[in-house]
């Protein structure tokens, strides 16, 4: 069968286009598989900023140093935040919900305190555990998101602990600890024992099962550790602010002049409003005992005889 030119030429274009669309698709999907990762591995709602001016990074973020990432190593991390006292807890709310959009598998918070003492101070916390490939990255989020409410990050700690080795050591000592108890157990099944030590071999093998469990417990707080990062957020404003400047100012002398002045006030309407009713009934009752003794001091002028007059007698 004769085909015409015009019609392969057609047949080739739409192969080649054909293979041109399978080829885009393929790269979409791959843009979306990488976009999917992404989303995965970055928490929610934490994009990257552009970069901040080195005024900005000081002010606000604080340095941006990453702990080394060693293996059997346990990091902890602590952030303070010195905030307006009315944003507090709106920040504070914003956090958790970042934690619970992680999903429970990646974020727990862990413990929460708001304590408000007047409109100026107010200190609050939030405890949460992390895991630890999101945990850098989650506290840089909760800093910028301070600084989008005119705070600012005031402390920044994070701490590591080698529990590697101890992991390894504690592994180690149960291994010793189960050969001795094959051991005695060993010796046990033999039989040919007399009463004094067999129960002397019961009694070490019960003791060695007890230093198994204890050091099986200890390892898997241990290896708990690093499967989690805690990670404590401190706010507070006014007195509780951390870094709070302490530096004399005639507006804050002027300020606390006025508050204790309205302070002192209030107590003396205090004072007054609660003795005021004893006041009154111990008036009450003076006003009454003068009464009784006025009338008690006429009643006796009355009944007492005049004198007489010697002449009239």
């Amino acid at each position: 069968m004769r085909r015409s030119p015009a019609f392969v030429a057609l047949l080739l274009a739409a192969g080649c286009s054909g293979e041109t669309g399978e080829q885009t698709r393929q790269e979409e999907l791959r843009g979306y598989d990488a976009q999917e990762a992404d989303a995965t591995s970055s928490p929610p709602s934490m994009a990257s900023p552009p970069p901040p001016s080195p005024q900005e990074r000081t002010s606000s973020a604080g340095p941006d140093v990453a702990p080394t990432a060693a293996p059997g190593v346990a990091f902890n991390y602590r952030y303070a935040f010195r905030l307006p006292a009315a944003s507090i807890a709106p920040v504070q709310e914003q956090h958790a919900r970042t934690c619970e959009q992680l999903g429970v598998a990646r974020c727990r918070v862990t413990g929460m305190r708001y304590r408000v003492v007047n409109d100026r101070d107010v200190q609050a916390m939030l405890a949460f555990k992390l895991e630890p490939s999101i945990a850098r990255r989650f506290g840089q989020a909760g800093a910028e998101a301070v600084t989008r409410a005119e705070g600012m990050l005031v402390d920044a700690e994070i701490s590591g602990t080698d529990v590697g080795t101890s992991i390894r050591a504690t592994g180690r000592n149960i291994a010793e600890l189960g050969e001795e108890l094959e051991r005695i157990e060993a010796r046990l099944a033999r039989g040919g024992l007399s009463r004094a030590e067999r129960e002397r071999l019961e009694y070490e093998a019960e003791q060695l099962r007890q230093q198994i469990r204890a050091n099986r417990a200890s390892r898997e707080e241990q290896q708990e550790s690093l499967a989690t990062t805690p990670m404590v957020f401190e706010y507070g404003s006014g007195d509780f602010a951390p870094a709070f400047d302490t530096r004399p100012s005639f507006r804050r002398a002027t300020e606390r002049a006025a508050d204790n002045f309205v302070e002192g006030v209030a107590i003396l309407f205090i004072i007054l409003v609660t003795l005021l009713p004893w006041v009154l009934v111990g008036l009450l009752g003076w006003w009454g005992v003068r009464l009784v003794r006025r009338r008690l001091g006429r009643a006796e002028a009355g009944d007492t005889p005049l004198p007489q007059d010697p002449g009239l007698s």
